[in-house]
């Protein structure tokens, strides 16, 4: 029993893979790349958006190891992509500002990379452990929905907020306005109705 549940634990082990997520500033002019190295027949998920800055759009690459692009996008909000590796080696994602004269970016982005499972010949295969690896992938699934999830509800407060701000600050230049109306109206009438005497 004790071994049955030591093997039950490598396999969840096995079935984890590493997934990171990242919020990086790119200011205006520039661009941020970052690398992973991968084995052949890895797959590598990116998911990212654009938080704040501008009209909310970047520049996106991913290269192989041999520098040729591998997927590419220009001025996109948010975007998913899967490659699956190849050759092995290091690939490198980059997100460009290069295109804005003055507005930073804020990308919020998921990678996750998914070794494939190779199975050992030796070993019986087990179908709770080949369920415990559909569980895992499909909790890793829901936690990049949500991680996404997050990411589009902080873009949209984000608007709330603005536009709410600059509503309230309208609402006061208005009742400025109404009231300094409001004032010489009341004193240039209040002239006009005054008798003038003469001595």
């Amino acid at each position: 029993m004790m071994s049955k549940f030591v093997y039950l634990a490598a396999a969840v082990l096995v079935a984890l893979q590493s997934v990171a997520a990242f919020n990086v500033v790119v200011p205006a002019q520039e661009q941020r790349c970052f690398f992973e190295i991968l084995e052949r027949g890895d797959n590598l998920h990116i998911s990212y958006q654009v938080g704040e800055g501008g009209h909310l759009d970047i520049d996106f690459w991913i290269t192989d190891p041999s520098g040729s692009f591998v997927e590419d996008a220009n001025k996109s909000a948010s975007a998913t992509y899967n490659h699956e590796a190849k050759v092995p080696g290091k690939y490198q994602y980059c997100f460009s500002n290069a295109f804005s004269t003055v507005t930073e970016k804020t990308v919020g982005f998921n990678v996750l990379v998914i070794k494939p499972y190779k199975e050992d010949p030796t070993i019986k295969a087990d179908p709770l452990e080949n369920e415990i690896r559909e569980l895992a992938a499909g909790i890793q699934e829901i936690r990049n929905e949500q991680e996404y999830t997050m990411a589009r509800e902080k873009m949209h407060r984000n608007t709330a907020e603005s536009t709410n701000s600059r509503v309230v600050w309208w609402s006061l230049f208005q009742s400025g306005i109404l009231f300094l109306v409001c004032v010489f109206q009341v004193t240039y009438l209040k002239r006009f109705f005054e008798v003038k005497r003469s001595v």
